[in-house]
């Protein structure tokens, strides 16, 4: 018999080398995505594989028996993410609900307009599809030399708590500025709300399990570069991979797409003012620091280890919630070629990545009820290693002349 299946995400622990082999199979011949890890050359044996199986696909039963269906109402979840307040009973802002591109470009014009002497716009480049990729620079203070931090979110199109986070931040940064004043009277910020607006689009409407940018490859059927490997960091070493089908192409070359190379090129041309280096990112609960593209540590581990470490334990006493933290490679897996430790090595010093929530309950899906939580607990990590840099980088204000 046929059973209309509904599409569902399904959580797999395979116990045996065999099993992570039938599993590897099923992805690569089955119409799934993976959401964790991202490609079949992460998984192995006792750690949790998380499917995405749409119900046309294929009947799971027949494939594997040892899983659980984490989420049976994936369409439902999907609905939810994008009713964008069109309920009347909602009491939701803005900030706490998803948005689609064009709304995200309307609200960048709309904040630079209403705050024109904090919040300048920036083009820093344009996307395949010649989509601008604009930043906002957030500035409260005209001292001279001053320093900056960047964040940028939605390098991956499916992470929509990403972009939810920039904006939640400068609206945050522009209405509340009394906690973190000292932050803003010493660095300017500039955030880019969505580095990869081609992929970004797609989720909407068309495949919201996608995670790539949307340029066409030499392989007619395979669509995409995976931007947090384009950077040139250990370029395309273990845990990249070369082919354009990979949720984890690295592309032809480093920087061979604009969306990373305007970026690399605006850190380049600001590397002597810029000291704080932030990408946000979901799901697993986890800030991380270099490297990601080789086990060696960082120059400054311990720093780094330290500021990561402080922001963990904040997050767990304000908000109940656990992140893991430590160096990329040692922490989930290698992944070379990413913007963190590209901007480490141009020599921004304090560089890390943060998955934002959840652990797996919801992923990418998570409902726009938890947008406001997940916000905060990065805001948190956010305003504690700044300060935190603030105290490394800045010289000791001189005690007065007795």
């Amino acid at each position: 018999t046929l059973f209309q299946f509904s599409d569902q995400v399904l959580i797999i622990t395979p116990e045996t080398q065999e099993q992570v082999d039938i599993l590897k199979n099923v992805t690569s011949q089955y119409e799934t995505a993976l959401w964790q890890p991202v490609s079949p050359v992460y998984m192995k044996e006792q750690a949790e594989v998380h499917l995405f199986v749409p119900g046309e696909s294929f009947e799971t039963e027949q494939v594997y028996s040892g899983f659980r269906v984490s989420l049976p109402n994936v369409n439902e979840l999907i609905e939810m993410q994008t009713m964008n307040g069109t309920d009347p009973r909602s009491t939701s802002t803005f900030y706490e609900r998803y948005h689609r591109l064009e709304d995200i470009y309307d609200w960048l014009n709309r904040t630079a307009h209403d705050n024109p002497r904090t919040v300048k716009t920036i083009l820093v480049g344009s996307s395949h599809e010649k989509r601008p990729l604009y930043a906002l620079k957030l500035s409260f203070s005209d001292r001279p030399n001053r320093k900056a931090m960047w964040i940028d979110c939605g390098i991956h199109a499916r992470e929509w708590i990403s972009p939810a986070f920039c904006l939640w931040f400068v609206h945050h940064v522009s209405t509340v500025k009394v906690e973190i004043t000292d932050i803003l009277n010493n660095m300017d910020v500039y955030v880019l709300p969505v580095m990869n607006p081609d992929g970004y689009k797609y989720t909407w409407t068309t495949n919201r399990m996608w995670r790539k940018n949307r340029a066409p490859s030499h392989n007619p059927k395979c669509v995409g570069v995976d931007l947090n490997r384009n950077f040139d960091a250990n370029w395309c070493t273990e845990g990249a991979l070369p082919y354009p089908c990979s949720e984890i192409y690295c592309g032809a070359f480093p920087e061979s797409e604009p969306e990373s190379r305007a970026v690399a090129d605006f850190l380049r041309e600001h590397k002597d003012s810029i000291q704080l280096y932030i990408s946000i990112h979901s799901y697993s609960q986890m800030l991380l620091f270099p490297y990601s593209c080789t086990v060696e540590e960082a120059g400054n581990h311990n720093d780094l280890l330290e500021m990561v470490q402080e922001a963990a334990r904040k997050i767990r006493t304000f908000y109940r919630s656990t992140y893991k933290y430590g160096a990329g490679a040692k922490t989930i897996y290698l992944a070379p070629g990413g913007s963190d430790d590209w901007a480490y090595d141009l020599g921004i010093k304090y560089s890390f990545t943060f998955e934002l929530q959840d652990r797996g309950e919801y992923g990418f899906l998570l409902p726009p009820s938890r947008i406001g939580n997940a916000c905060n607990e990065a805001l948190t990590a956010v305003k504690t290693i700044a300060l935190k840099v603030m105290e490394k980088t800045q010289a000791p204000k001189s005690p007065a002349a007795v």
